[in-house]
């Protein structure tokens, strides 16, 4: 799964039970949409090893939630678009600490917004969706944004001078989703009225939030070059 391509359609991938919404997501991505829809399941294994750019994966499957399911699939280099009903803060805030690239909510989603969140991930650029933002601005700290684990240690790495590519070969990732976590500790600045375009400003304010240490942020040294000093 490499970056959107021009000359094709985004490929999806479905998780979804629920036949008459498996039929209204199909409709959406008919020709001449941007969009092809490639496999679709009731389960995740149903569409295991599917080349599709992005999964579009609902958290209720045959009565069993699978929030627990999507950091295994983001850490398999999956871009992961939750499709739920389960908009409740906590829930998207969970899937997307979990590594999702994005949340739509079944309840106000049209085929507009759903193809433009489809393609904003395909081409690993941030998305913010309404269930996406009411998390942020319902987060008990909305002025200091949380990171997930992953997020923070892509960020430590990538202030430590490390190319996104060795950010990604450190942590055993996708350079995509190094720029995804990038990416969506920006979006959760920018929705706290903090915005961080550039390197500098994100380091800053992680710094004053606490997230990174003054005494982190040291230049990256391989094993390699420390053993041949």
């Amino acid at each position: 799964m490499g970056q959107q391509h021009l000359a094709g359609p985004v490929t999806v991938a479905l998780v979804e039970d629920h036949q008459v919404v498996v039929d209204g997501v199909r409709s959406w991505f008919g020709p001449p949409s941007p969009v092809e829809l490639v496999a679709q399941g009731s389960t995740i294994e149903s569409v295991r090893g599917t080349a599709a750019d992005v999964l579009m994966l609902d958290l209720n499957l045959n009565g069993t939630l699978v929030i627990d399911r999507v950091a295994e699939l983001c850490g398999g280099g999956q871009r992961v678009i939750v499709f739920s009903e389960h908009e409740e803060p906590e829930t998207v805030r969970a899937v997307l600490d979990a590594g999702a690239s994005a949340f739509i909510g079944k309840g106000r989603a049209t085929r507009e917004s759903c193809l433009e969140t489809i393609l904003e991930v395909a081409a690993d650029k941030p998305s913010m969706t309404p269930p996406m933002a009411q998390a942020i601005a319902t987060d008990e700290s909305p002025h200091r944004p949380q990171l997930s684990d992953k997020e923070r240690a892509a960020l430590l790495f990538w202030f430590q001078s490390m190319s996104k590519a060795s950010v990604a070969a450190r942590m055993g990732i996708k350079e995509r989703t190094v720029r995804q976590y990038i990416d969506r500790a920006r979006v959760k600045y920018a929705a706290a009225g903090r915005p961080a375009p550039t390197k500098e400003k994100l380091l800053i304010c992680a710094i004053q939030d606490g997230l990174i240490r003054p005494d982190e942020v040291t230049v990256y040294t391989s094993l390699a070059a420390r053993q041949e000093r």
